[in-house]
């Protein structure tokens, strides 16, 4: 008897610590995590942080539509469109990182996309800002809702050509969503500090914190509470996977998602390409080389344009 209520308090235990750690890294929002200006640590030094905020007042300042999807699974998904003068403009749909708002993580990189005459849709991802749900999944459910996005845009945009566009978190989404039934206005991915699979960066962050006894609880809290494994969020498959071009871009300083994942994600795939910026923090590319970074966009843009003209010569 007594080894029975042993093991029911170490099953207790269990539980209790593993939907702790699925509270702490999943469970959405936490904090100031909805505000804007509540700026995390990327890497960035005090010079960046204001250039960033004047990008984000900026961005505020511009006038929007508001959009709305429904998810696979029943949540009511928002959106922000900012129209191009050209209805026939190329679409950048645009999805932010872990615990961040669009116009925090695109407040420069839609800047750019609009200065390039895009139409641009910012999306507030499942369990953030006014979008419904409660749990972050590292992509697993997001790539469904990218799936979603991708065909409601292609319906409201019926001659725009269209890229799939993330940050961080938002990168291994539109990743994982590459070699999903798409369609076919959807020419390209361009994907800015993206991991390698859900798994792999949560390993990373709980070993530079030195917290890699709680990764099994957190495995664990993922599937018994969040409803997801971070196994699923496998971007390294999906890669291999798709037929789209796609564009990687890191920062070699990045503290949070590591470089070399980049370079792995980059060997998955014969039609990506990979570009790195020295010196640069946690998307951190664009402000420390904007030139560079907008003329990486449009050179991949004219190769997803020319790729599709020579797969589709009778348009």
């Amino acid at each position: 008897m007594i080894w029975l209520i042993l093991a029911l308090i170490l099953l207790a235990l269990v539980l209790l610590v593993s939907f702790l750690c699925c509270r702490v890294a999943f469970y959405s929002p936490l904090g100031a995590q909805n505000d804007d200006e509540n700026l995390p640590d990327i890497g960035a030094d005090a010079q960046t942080r204001e250039d960033i905020l004047a990008h984000i007042h900026t961005l505020q300042s511009l006038p929007y539509e508001p959009v709305e999807i429904t998810s696979y699974d029943g949540l009511r998904l928002k959106g922000r469109l900012i129209r191009a003068a050209r209805e026939d403009a190329p679409l950048s749909l645009c999805f932010h990182g872990y615990r961040g708002t669009p116009y925090r993580d695109f407040s420069y990189g839609a800047g750019g996309y609009l200065g390039l005459g895009h139409h641009v849709l910012l999306v507030e991802e499942r369990a953030h800002c006014t979008s419904e749900g409660h749990y972050i999944t590292m992509g697993v459910k997001e790539r469904e809702d990218c799936h979603a996005w991708a065909h409601a845009a292609a319906v409201a945009f019926p001659r725009s050509p269209i890229y799939l566009c993330g940050v961080s978190m938002g990168a291994a989404t539109v990743l994982l969503a590459s070699c999903m039934d798409l369609p076919a206005q959807v020419k390209g991915i361009i994907a800015d500090a993206g991991y390698t699979s859900g798994a792999e960066i949560v390993k990373s962050v709980c070993r530079r914190r030195r917290l890699m006894p709680l990764y099994p609880f957190l495995c664990l809290g993922a599937l018994l509470f969040g409803h997801f494994s971070l196994a699923q969020a496998d971007v390294r498959a999906a890669v291999r996977r798709t037929t789209l071009p796609i564009l990687l871009i890191h920062g070699e300083a990045d503290p949070l998602v590591p470089c070399e994942m980049g370079r792995e994600l980059a060997a998955c795939h014969p039609d990506a390409t990979l570009h790195t910026f020295p010196r640069a923090g946690h998307v951190l590319s664009y402000l420390l080389d904007e030139e560079r970074y907008l003329r990486l966009v449009q050179d991949f843009e004219k190769r997803c344009e020319a790729a599709a003209e020579r797969s589709n010569p009778d348009e």
